[in-house]
Order: structure tokens, then sequence, then C-alpha cells
């Protein structure tokens, strides 16, 4: 009996709280799993609330060369000449940027900071990233001062924080789609335009199909931003929260629930997937 040709694996990471721990963004313990997809030649996909230049510095030091998703399905960054043929996206505009293929799903961050200025003279207390010092995001986000300056140089997404009970969140959020905006919510509030990561992942599904026939989709992530990635793949994966638990916002059918906290579960759910498939 002949044997079904095999698959090729694509797996899709957010990276805070997955493949980075939540308060180092270490992968030091993902580091063979990472080996073990290189050698193996898996298609890694970042696809992060992060920034172009945010993602482009861990990619450096993840080692990986390929596509990646920014600023919650902003915007999908292809290497030129990754894929060997010529492709077209319907409504959307593939642009040559530098050394990328760039396909911009979200809105323009200039109308994403109006819309936050607009919200603050209606009484809503936020503060965007656009609104602090390098040094006030690496206080709230734990980060670097050098890695503060990259979230700074955003593109299609605002990131915010906002003073506010539930009554008035549901409130904020009812005047961000008011203004014909959407939100989404990770360690910080996000207001985009009409993109997510699911957009941006079918996308590229679709691109990974036509290089390689058949394929099989994995996803990753912590958070409920994750749940429209997640949707799009054959195997959502979830990993805990640093109290050992999983968002119990995240309630999609199939759904794996990683054992471990971070880059050990996302590291545990690979190796068992990848066995599992091959």
């Amino acid at each position: 009996m002949s044997r079904e040709p095999t698959k090729k694996f694509i797996i899709f990471t957010d990276l805070d709280g997955t493949l980075l721990d939540y308060s180092t963004y270490s992968f030091e313990s993902a580091l063979p799993t990472l080996q073990m997809l290189r050698e193996r030649d898996i298609p890694l996909i970042i696809c992060s609330s992060k920034t172009r230049r945010e993602i482009e510095y861990y990619r450096k030091k993840l080692g990986n060369s390929h596509p990646f998703i920014s600023e919650n399905g902003g915007g999908i960054f292809i290497p030129r000449n990754y894929f060997e043929f010529t492709f077209y996206i319907p409504l959307f505009i593939v642009e040559v940027e530098n050394n990328y293929h760039v396909i911009r799903l979200g809105s323009k961050y200039s109308d994403l900071r109006a819309a936050v200025e607009a919200l603050r003279r209606e009484g809503f207390k936020v503060r965007g990233f656009g609104d602090m010092t390098v040094r006030e995001i690496a206080e709230i986000a734990n980060m670097s001062t050098y890695e503060a300056e990259m979230a700074k140089v955003r593109d299609f997404d605002e990131a915010f924080i906002f003073e506010g009970d539930e009554e008035e969140t549901q409130r904020l959020l009812d005047a961000i789609r008011a203004k014909g905006f959407n939100h989404t919510r990770g360690r910080f509030f996000h207001i985009l335009g009409d993109s997510d990561k699911g957009k941006a992942v079918s996308i590229l599904i679709e691109l990974f199909k036509k290089k390689f026939g058949k394929i099989k989709t994995v996803a990753i992530g912590d958070n409920p931003n994750d749940i429209p990635m997640l949707e799009m793949v054959d195997y959502p994966v979830i990993v805990q929260k640093p109290n050992g638990t999983h968002d119990p916002r995240i309630d999609i059918p199939n759904v794996l629930k990683a054992g471990g906290v971070g880059p050990e579960g996302w590291s545990k759910a690979v190796l068992a997937l990848v066995s599992q498939i091959d």
C-alpha cells in the first residue's frame, strides 16, 4: 500500500508569554526545539503584537529567515524571493520595501493616534505608546530602552493603557468601535483597523499551500488577541500563563493546552506535535 505523501508542517507563533518568557523575554528553554525546527526545515512564522523592528530584532536572535506578521496582523513581511512565484493578494496591494514584499492589512498609525486623542477628549483616561517616552514604555513593559525604542516605532496598531473599571472599559471599547476601529487585548489594550492575526495568517497559509501543496498548520499563543490566529489552523495550542493556568477566555474547539509556562510549554507542544504528525 502506498503511503500518503508527508504534509509540510508550518508553525505560527506569538512571542510575548509564548515563545518568549513573560518577564525576561528569554527563549532559552526552547533552544533545542528551535534547532530541531531548523534541521527539519519547518517554517516558524512569528505572528505578534510587536512592531516590525522588534520582530526583526528577535528574528536575528532566533536565526529566523521566514515571513512574519507584525502588530496584531497589521502587516505581513515576506522576504524577497522567499516564494519562488509571483503572488497577488485580492483587495490588498503588495509593496516592495527594502528586502521585503509588504502586505498592509491595518490602518495608518496616524489615524489610530487621532482616534486615541479623540477618546481622551471624550474623557477616557487612555495613554498610548505615542504619548509616552521611551523610558516610560521600558518601565511599564519591563524591557530595555533599546527595545522600547523599537516598540515606539509603530505602523498599524497603537498599544495603550487605560484606567477604568469594567463598566468604563466597556464604554471605551464601544467608543472605539463607534469610530470605525477594532480593539484587542494582550498585555496592553490595542486599537487597530480591520485587521487581526487570523486574516494575516490565512493569507500566508494560502501562499504556503501554493509553495508546498499539502500542509499541516499549527499556531501557538497565550492571550485572547491570539484567538483569530488559533482559529485558522489545524492544531491550535495555548501555553500556560505565569500562574500556571490557561487563559479561560480562549475557548475555541479542539484547542490543545500545553503543559508548561511560556517557552517551556511552547517547546513541549511543538515536540509532541512534530513527533505525532511525522
